[in-house]
């Protein structure tokens, strides 16, 4: 095989994939596309392993998440991207390890934060309600 062969028969099996639209072992997901294994999800791509993930496209390991994208090992988070091993985020990017955060970005294994600040529990439900309200989230 040359470089060229090579390049030409990648170039053929990413295609493939991309326009792949077929969902490989799940149960009863609806309107979902190129997921593997997961059940119970909604209106997402590319999933796998995910549970009533709704709206989310890339994520893998997921549950309860709503409209995130290339999540892994997240739970019940709300348009979220690029999170990781982290539960209840509402709109946060790239956050490691993190429980309860709104609006963060880059934070790692940080509970209880909005826009990367830190605040007791109480003060945290009661801003975050606020916001959600304003906002129109229903975060869970």
């Amino acid at each position: 095989m040359t470089g060229a062969e090579f390049e030409a028969a990648w170039k053929v099996l990413v295609a493939a994939q991309r326009n792949a639209k077929d969902n490989v072992r799940c149960l009863a997901c609806e309107r979902c596309e190129r997921c593997v294994e997961c059940t119970f999800c909604a209106s997402s791509q590319g999933l796998a392993r995910c549970h009533y993930c709704v709206g989310c496209t890339d994520c893998t390991d997921c549950s309860h998440c709503r409209a995130c994208a290339s999540c892994l090992q997240c739970v019940r988070c709300v348009e979220s991207e690029r999170c990781t091993a982290s539960a209840y985020l509402v709109r946060c990017v790239g956050c490691n390890g993190c429980t309860y955060c709104f609006g963060c970005v880059g934070l790692s294994k940080a509970d209880f934060h909005i826009l990367n600040r830190a605040y007791d529990r109480a003060t945290y439900f009661e801003i975050t309600a606020r916001l959600a309200r304003e906002l129109r989230l229903d975060p869970w």
